[in-house]
This record gives structure tokens, C-alpha cells and sequence, in this order.
């Protein structure tokens, strides 16, 4: 059984995979947080603004076998050329994304792009592996794609994570859960200022900032 709070088309808002089309699809539940409010001031990741609890979302539901997941994933595609790629995330997609799953989203001719916090260990077979720790969560990937981190985190500054072979290193501006835009959250502002600076004194890392919130789409 897996379960999916939505899933949609559009196009990948961060990082070196940014402005693709991708379909998202967003797994319910997390190790790190309940997704319920009462439950934030003790959640090791307590800055989280993702609505990831049940399956009540825009094509979201329960799926018996991967088979007939990624099934519904492929109608969310296009019938246009272009590779198909699926993004797996959260919640963390690792409680329930499995080598079961990756192969049927194969099958159905999607590359498969993982988000993850790196608690989890990742299946064989994920075609982009992006980890973003939390606080002082332990991490078990040791190898990725790409590491985001939201910044900042006093608990997970990026000095901490420069042992992981990554191909990419980004940070992204921490935003506050309780405003939705970019342009009026002096949380996002400040801190993007604050990223970048980073960046700047420290060339390994580079700034991504969430597109899609800025152009205005899902």
C-alpha cells in the first residue's frame, strides 16, 4: 500500500534540476514531523510549510501496488516528447518509496527523482538522489546528486555535511511556514540575504531560491 497526499504537473522549482517538468508526487507521513501544528514546537524539523498528512490532496489516494501508482503518476504526463521524470517527495518519501516502486516508474518510462531528508537509506535504481538534512537529524546517504539545505539551521550549518560526495552543493533560503509568498516574508528576505553571503564567501555552495513561488505555480 503506498500513500499520497497529491500529485500534479509542473515545473521543478529548485536546485540543478531546476525549471524541468516534472510530475510530483508527494508521499504521505514524515519521520521528522507529524504535519500537525500541536505537534511543531517539538518536531526536529519544526520549519517544514508542506501539507503532507493523508491523502486527501489533488490526485492523491491509497495505491494497492506500485503498478497501479505509477499508472496514475503516467496519465499526469503530457502526451508531448521529453523524458517523463517523476519527483519523489514529502513528507519523506523514503518511509514508503521502495526498489518495487522505482522499477514500475521505469516501466512506465519515468526517470526517478528522489527529495529526501537522508534518514532513510535509498532504493537501487534512483536516477537523482537530492538530500536535505534537518536540524540535527543523523544522516545515512552519504552519496548524491544533489544536497540542499535550507538555511539557515543552527543545528545543520553547512560546514557539518561537506563530508557527503555530492555533485551539487545549494543552499535555500529559510522562509517562515506562515507566509506562503517570497516578496512579503522578511524571514525569506533576510535570510536569502544571509545565504547568499554564505555563498559568496564560500564558492562550493551556490543559492537556489524557489522558483516556483516566485513565477507562482505548484
Amino acid at each position: 500500500m503506498y500513500r499520497v497526499k497529491e500529485a500534479f504537473y509542473t515545473l521543478q522549482g529548485e536546485g540543478a534540476q531546476a525549471g524541468r517538468a516534472a510530475v510530483f508526487c508527494r508521499f504521505s507521513k514524515c519521520n521528522l514531523w507529524t504535519g500537525r501544528e500541536k505537534d511543531r514546537a517539538s518536531a526536529i524539523c519544526d520549519f517544514c510549510d508542506t501539507d503532507f498528512v493523508g491523502t486527501d490532496g489533488q490526485n492523491g489516494g491509497r495505491f494497492e501496488s506500485a503498478e497501479a501508482l505509477a499508472a496514475h503518476i503516467r496519465q499526469l504526463w503530457p502526451d508531448q516528447p521529453g523524458v517523463p521524470y517523476v519527483v519523489c517527495t514529502g513528507g519523506e518519501p523514503l518511509l514508503q518509496l521502495d526498489e518495487v516502486l522505482v522499477d514500475a516508474f521505469h516501466n512506465a518510462g519515468f526517470e526517478v527523482g528522489v527529495e529526501t531528508n537522508g534518514t532513510l537509506p535509498a532504493p537501487a535504481g534512483v536516477d537523482w538522489l537530492c538530500v536535505s538534512p534537518k536540524a540535527n537529524a543523523p544522516i545515512v546517504i552519504e552519496q548524491c546528486d544533489e544536497l540542499k539545505l535550507v538555511y539557515p539551521q543552527p543545528l545543520a550549518m553547512p560546514e557539518r555535511f561537506t563530508g557527503i560526495d555530492a555533485s551539487h552543493f545549494f543552499l535555500s533560503p529559510m522562509a517562515s511556514p506562515a507566509v506562503t509568498g517570497n516578496e512579503s516574508d522578511p524571514v525569506k528576505q533576510s535570510n536569502t540575504r544571509k545565504a547568499t553571503d554564505y555563498c559568496l564567501a564560500n564558492p562550493r555552495w551556490r543559492l537556489t531560491l524557489q522558483m516556483h513561488k516566485i513565477i507562482g505555480i505548484d
